[in-house]
């Protein structure tokens, strides 16, 4: 078996390592060390919320890494545009291959926070046939998913939606995203690991800055 390296830097964003391609995921607000990370390759971004989209962060992340190509879908990429900064579509239904890596676009919307709430696109991206990261919504992959992040605590969610959720994927690992509102947090952690090994499977609850070969 191929491993994938994943480090969770915090939040929802995370460097994955595949075949010695390194992606980072949703460089947001909320977290800092993604400034550190060089020799990228890809950017993924899920959709525009600030805890996902940091446009001062990532404009320092591409003066260090300035071949690195961003991926997201029409929404974000519409404010991209504003600041000249290139990127790669990649949506709901679509597929391509950057670096090498297969990256296939799935969901079309962020979910509900409250109905009167404006929504906004949200797109989950499928890394290599193996690795899933829905961003802020619950939406199912095509295909059997090896690795799960798995949203765990917010405004658009309840922590039953999330178990229900990893019933359904039933991914061979899963670990905790969208977790960086809840301080301490691995009270919640231990609380998901205990049910998910009552219904036999298998979430592992991961520190920041801690790389794991999956």
């Amino acid at each position: 078996m191929d491993y994938m390296k994943i480090t969770k830097l915090g939040h929802c964003c995370m460097l994955i390592e595949e075949n010695g391609v390194r992606i980072l995921t949703d460089p947001g607000a909320w977290t800092t060390t993604q400034l550190d990370v060089r020799n990228l390759d890809i950017i993924l971004i899920t959709h525009e919320h600030a805890d996902h989209f940091h446009l001062d962060s990532l404009k320092k992340i591409l003066e260090h890494n300035t071949n690195a190509i961003v991926v997201t879908n029409k929404s974000t990429g519409a404010l991209l545009d504003k600041e000249g900064i290139s990127y790669q579509g990649v949506d709901d239904g679509t597929m391509e291959i950057i670096q090498g890596i297969a990256i296939s676009g799935h969901g079309t919307k962020h979910a509900v926070i409250y109905p009167a709430l404006p929504n906004m696109e949200n797109t989950g991206f499928f890394i290599a046939n193996k690795f899933f990261f829905p961003g802020d919504s619950f939406v199912m992959p095509p295909l059997p998913v090896d690795i799960l992040a798995l949203p765990i605590a917010g405004p658009w969610m309840k922590l039953s939606e999330a178990i229900d959720y990893l019933k359904e994927v039933n991914p061979r690992i899963s670990f905790p995203v969208h977790d960086g509102m809840i301080q301490p947090v691995d009270w919640l952690h231990a609380s998901i690991e205990h049910i998910s090994k009552s219904l036999g499977l298998n979430f592992q609850a991961v520190k920041v800055g801690e790389e794991n070969e999956w």
